[in-house]
């Protein structure tokens, strides 16, 4: 008999009888109902192994709680799935509790990686990537306009200080700092784009 040929009357003989513990009942009511119970706890568990659980415990209950069951109140493929769906979160909030990370004792080197501000491998190789195109783009500039913007950004010197270091005007200083970074930026879109 496939779920959909089930009537109502059918599945309140086989519960009352279940509350009465007649075995027969429970297996028909289980081969009538249960492919349409593993259905629903699937769409909420995902897995079949979580969902074939959820079943079998719901289906313990079903048998425990037979003569609890009151047709005035729910349909009694609304009360199984109600079992099931209730089994379902309890199995849903075990896993949540498993998976609770215990500080104190799990491996320091997982956690400290977990909480570094290091790049992640992925994004090592993209700067790799970006610090090789602007190492590129760099080398080809004129040497004082290297050496002036490398005093400017990596050794973090003001304008006026480059100048100094470089003995130059500062207006020559901040003209190949400017001049240096626009083709550095129209290197680096060469390289993109390519």
């Amino acid at each position: 008999m496939s779920t959909s040929d089930l009537q109502p009357a059918q599945l309140k003989n086989w519960l009352a009888a279940v509350a009465r513990q007649d075995g027969e009942a429970f297996r028909s009511l289980y081969d009538a109902t249960s492919s349409k119970l593993f259905g629903f706890a699937l769409r909420i568990l995902v897995k079949r192994e979580l969902a074939e659980e959820a079943l079998q415990e719901s289906f313990v209950s079903i048998w425990h709680n037979a003569s609890t069951y009151q047709a005035s109140i729910a349909a009694p493929m609304t009360w199984m799935t109600t079992i099931v769906r209730n089994k379902s979160f309890d199995i849903l909030r075990r896993l949540d509790n498993a998976v609770e990370i215990d500080a104190d004792n799990f491996d320091q080197d997982v956690m400290n990686a977990m909480e570094s501000n290091e790049p992640t491998p992925i994004e090592a190789l993209q700067i790799s990537g970006d610090a090789k195109a602007l190492a590129h783009c760099f080398s080809r500039l004129e040497g004082l306009h290297r050496q002036a913007i490398a005093l400017a950004f990596y050794h973090d010197l003001s304008h006026s200080e480059v100048a100094e270091q470089m003995t130059l005007p500062i207006g020559t200083v901040k003209t190949w700092i400017r001049r240096g970074l626009e083709r550095l930026r129209l290197c680096l879109t060469k390289l993109e784009g390519a």
